[in-house]
């Protein structure tokens, strides 16, 4: 089935809380020297009383968002993604998750996005350092279906939970499935012969890499797997038993995302499959474009497929 490019998620985020903003005037937009990369330039034009500019000081960021929250605002905290889970982490586990403030963490140019600008700006770190804060849902959207969805439903979150945007314009891989709840995963294809189990923007290459599969009759499921915790583990598991090959994708560390979250539940549930974690090595990493980081490091689609076609053979 073939996808049309689309918009950036990070827009497709923009615009829809600015629709539902004019409707709610209680939704607040907080940025820390974020207005133009967030998108939010046409937010802040439309509703200047509910946008505030905190400048460069992502804990202040995320303590004036609590203190909003508190008085019954629904706030969005729009910030870079390497900034706002370093800088302001000990913020979000204290003012935010401990206090179970339902506040939106969006973090924005995540991963690998920012290219060229290198290792200091990525952030591959995010998943696994908001998994251990207790009371944290961490969601990070494949596509503008389901970023909008997202965004709707963040809006009657009751606790804490954190987004993740990238920069690219992504393919439209949702087809005729239109069902999004955060904290299920969502099939993109069905197939029995392997699962590719993606998150974000990651899970277009997983779609693609299953399209070159499926040209040598090897059929792939692909998994969505938009939010990471609360992990959908009963899907996953279902769908593990089911597979030879078992490969896990995103852009982010090896150590502490999806993938080590995938090993956990194999390991534990004693399933029986040939297992690969693809993202990104405990080293110091490449410099270059995102789609060059991402294929270097196994992540183009035929490296994808070419990876499950070696795992099979095992």
């Amino acid at each position: 089935m073939s996808s049309s490019i689309g918009k950036a998620n990070l827009e497709v985020f923009a615009e829809t809380l600015l629709g539902e903003a004019k409707k709610n005037p209680n939704i607040i937009a907080v940025t820390s020297d974020s207005r133009g990369s967030g998108k939010l330039v046409n937010f802040g034009e439309n509703l200047p009383n509910q946008i505030i500019e905190v400048g460069i000081a992502e804990q202040n960021l995320v303590g004036i968002s609590a203190g909003l929250s508190s008085v019954g605002k629904k706030v969005f905290s729009v910030s870079p993604a390497s900034f706002l889970t370093a800088r302001s982490l000990e913020q979000i586990k204290a003012d935010i998750a401990y206090s179970n403030q339902p506040v939106c963490l969006v973090g924005i140019s995540a991963g690998i996005s920012y290219g060229q600008l290198g290792s200091t700006h990525h952030s591959i770190h995010d998943f696994a350092v908001l998994r251990c804060i207790n009371n944290m849902t961490i969601v990070a959207p494949a596509d503008n279906f389901e970023t909008s969805q997202a965004i709707k439903q963040a809006i009657s979150f009751k606790s804490p939970l954190y987004l993740r945007f990238g920069k690219k314009p992504m393919l439209d891989i949702s087809h005729d499935n239109k069902d999004f709840k955060i904290g299920k995963a969502k099939f993109i294809t069905k197939g029995e012969d392997v699962l590719l189990i993606a998150t974000g923007e990651t899970v277009q290459r997983a779609y693609l890499a299953a399209q070159i599969l499926s040209e040598k009759d090897i059929h792939a499921t692909v998994i969505s797997m938009h939010t990471i915790k609360p992990f959908d583990a009963e899907t996953f598991i279902n769908e593990s038993r089911k597979s030879k090959v078992i490969l896990s994708i995103e852009e982010h560390s090896i150590h502490g995302g999806l993938g080590e979250q995938c090993a956990s539940i194999i390991a534990q549930n004693n399933i029986k499959t040939n297992f690969k974690i693809l993202g990104i090595p405990d080293e110091y990493m490449i410099n270059g474009t995102q789609s060059d980081v991402l294929d270097h490091y196994e992540m183009s689609p035929e490296k994808i497929s070419k990876t499950v076609l070696t795992l099979l053979s095992k």
